[in-house]
């Protein structure tokens, strides 16, 4: 078995070491998420803190590792006897991003189950992280129906089995710990209320530290046991202080004052539900607990507040996580009682383990691009008709607010990752048919198992009541879902474009499809074209974020290559194909159809357009022309891609879902309606 690295000898993430700490001291505290980005220790930390947990009495034999001191009653293994139990480690089970759900809840032999009426029950992860700790990496790349189980068990501390009328029940209640990296996606907001704390790291920009980091990375690597053995004295410490902190937190008194700034800060903050107060309450108490004392204070709340709330404030997906520290001790203040007077004060005013000090955690540096228009003058004629063509760029604007959409999805049945869009062939939905299972069985259906086994009875000697099933007769349950698609946006950054009015517009409009993807559980990219190129802002990522930090920042101005536009939008599609194939695309074209440079641009935009119809890939074309006089070139452009057009006034009245309920692919429909729609 493989030497962890020490908990101790991670350096500085003060803030990620005290949130695991205080959950181990009291696991009611929920569990903790830790963002950031990669190579900052987040797994490292998770996986060394299980050598730091106190050991825990089981029932010898149990399966599911019930307490002797109080067996569960309905556990599969029971009934147990109450008594004296045996130690072992505390368990840190890993769940793989791609786990089956008869990996993670456990699985039933349903061939006995119908021959024999026998519970032959195989327990899964949920089982063997029960009292121990459940942890996933890049848990925001978990697929959705392993996030609801996940979700179930821990608001229910049991998790349940059932398959046909056959049904195991099992204690599970496990610390959850998750870690991700927000430029890979964001979290499902159900999911993200469940953690109690939550962490974000990022690398020291500190010389010093850094060297310290790679000097004890490569001691660890070169002699893992004897870099254990060096740390194994602060190792000890640390989890005798966590036994003697949760002796002590039973006796720890959280008075009304502290209650009411708890509950005046989550107000202040207009976090959802009651969770977060609950939540700050038990923080506050472990931290007390963890710097010796049996009175919560002020600082206690403080830091409780830093690490319970910035994942519970967010209004919507593109909203940074964070606090404001000056609102934080304004509220504080003004609901503070008088301290009492106190004859052995702690000397150092607060928790003086790892993350003393209340700090709030480093948000993510943007990563979108900047700068790139510093400096650049307006053009002329910004009152919304076209901006002449040339190299002049503009300073980006922002988007309007965002409006809801309704769904667009592609035409067909796919088979991609599940998601909200479009229509697909899932393990989970509703059932459409039944067939000859590949492997193992997953999803039985009954009627067709039982009608695939009835003419063989008599042949089969069946005697007794139960029937009589072989492996050829077991029929695997097809069924229908949703899948997430990839919604490439490839937007028109052109002088034509560059009307603030409009290109507000169109970033607003752009941002509310981003949403609306975020929501169902897409992949986005974004590409835009301008002056003489076409440029991918953003391939193709789960990450909608940073899908809207790159649009925020995205200049204009220039010609309008918009051939060059499509051609890079067709080659990331081609290599997306190549790296998930059975993921299908939607192609949404923001632009007003016009195109400037090189000889014949409109017809070699015609030319591109026809290269998607070809390939069968859905698109739906955003027109911004505006004015008076309109020359309808987007239109005939959706005409080549065999998509559908809409006005972006109709676009900004809302009104899109209401037009393009499913974007037609290389139907010769879809054309016709795109062609009345321009």
């Amino acid at each position: 078995m493989t030497t962890p690295f020490p908990f101790t000898a991670v350096v500085g993430q003060d803030d990620l070491r005290l949130a695991l700490l205080l959950n181990a001291v009291s696991p009611a505290v929920g569990g903790v998420l830790v963002r950031g980005e990669k190579g900052t220790a987040k797994s490292t930390a998770v996986r060394a803190l299980s050598a730091l947990l106190p050991e825990v009495a089981v029932v010898p034999g149990c399966r599911f590792s019930c307490d002797p001191a109080a067996p569960d009653p309905a556990c599969p293994d029971g009934p147990h006897e109450t008594g004296p139990g045996a130690q072992r480690p505390a368990r840190m089970v890993e769940l793989p991003v791609g786990a089956s759900e008869d990996r993670l809840v456990g699985a039933l032999d349903i061939e006995r189950a119908l021959a024999e009426g026998v519970k032959a029950f195989e327990p899964g992860l949920l089982a063997d992280a029960h009292r121990g700790i459940l942890y996933v990496d890049e848990v925001n790349l978990l697929h959705d129906h392993l996030v609801d189980l996940l979700l179930d068990a821990a608001a229910m501390g049991a998790s349940y089995v059932e398959r046909e009328g056959v049904s195991v029940r099992h204690a599970a209640r496990f610390l959850l710990v998750g870690t991700m990296n927000p430029e890979e996606g964001e979290l499902r907001p159900q999911l993200l209320d469940r953690f109690g704390l939550t962490v974000e790291v990022a690398a020291s920009r500190e010389p010093d530290q850094r060297v310290e980091v790679v000097r004890r990375r490569l001691a660890y690597d070169d002699d893992p046991e004897g870099f254990a053995t060096r740390w194994a004295d602060e190792e000890t410490s640390v989890r005798a202080r966590i036994i003697a902190a949760r002796a002590l937190l039973p006796s720890v008194r959280l008075g009304d004052g502290a209650l009411r700034q708890i509950a005046a800060t989550c107000a202040a903050f207009e976090v959802d539900g009651m969770r977060a107060d609950i939540v700050m309450a038990r923080t506050a108490t472990a931290l007390a607990a963890w710097a010796g004392r049996t009175d919560v204070l002020a600082e206690d709340v403080r830091q409780a507040a830093l690490l319970a709330l910035p994942h519970r404030r967010r209004r919507n997906p593109f909203d940074a996580p964070g606090l404001d520290e000056n609102k934080l001790d304004e509220t504080l203040e003004e609901f503070a009682e008088p301290e009492p007077e106190d004859d052995d004060p702690d000397p150092d005013g607060g928790p003086d383990g790892p993350g003393g000090g209340g700090q709030q955690p480093p948000e993510p540096d943007s990563d979108g691009p900047q700068g790139d228009d510093a400096g650049a003058q307006p053009e002329a004629g910004e009152g919304g008709e076209p901006q002449p063509s040339g190299s002049g760029e503009q300073q980006p604007v922002r988007a309007s607010e965002p409006f809801r959409t309704k769904a667009l999805s592609v035409p067909g049945i796919g088979e991609g990752a599940a998601g909200r869009r479009s229509r697909a062939r899932t393990e989970h939905g509703r059932t459409t048919g039944a067939k000859r299972p590949r492997g193992a069985l997953t999803k039985l259906h009954l009627a067709a198992t039982i009608q695939a086994a009835a003419p063989h009875q008599l042949a089969r000697g069946r005697a007794g009541r139960g029937l009589v099933v072989r492996r050829d007769d077991l029929r695997q349950a097809t069924r229908e879902g949703r899948e997430g698609n990839l919604v490439l946006f490839v937007v028109d950054a052109s002088g034509s474009m560059a009307a603030r009015q409009r290109m507000s517009a169109v970033k607003g409009a752009v941002l509310s499809l981003l949403l609306d993807a975020y929501q169902r559980r897409d992949k986005v990219g974004l590409v835009t074209f301008r002056g003489s190129a076409a440029d991918v802002a953003l391939p193709p990522t789960s990450s909608v974020d940073a899908a809207a930090v790159r649009l925020e920042s995205l200049p204009t101005g220039g010609r309008t290559p918009l051939a060059a536009g499509l051609l890079k939008a067709h080659d990331v599609l081609r290599v997306e194909r190549l790296r998930d194939p059975a993921r299908r695309a939607l192609v949404v074209l923001v632009t007003d159809g016009r195109a400037t440079g090189g000889p014949e641009p409109v017809a070699l935009a015609g030319r591109a357009a026809r290269l998607f119809a070809a390939d069968g890939v859905a698109s739906v074309v955003v027109d911004c022309e505006s004015g008076p006089v309109r020359l309808g070139l987007a239109g005939q452009l959706a005409g080549e891609l065999e998509g559908t057009a809409v006005t972006l006034d109709e676009l900004r009245a809302d009104s899109i879902a209401g037009l393009v309920r499913d974007v037609q692919g290389n139907q010769g429909r879809s054309g016709s309606s795109s062609r009345r729609a321009a």
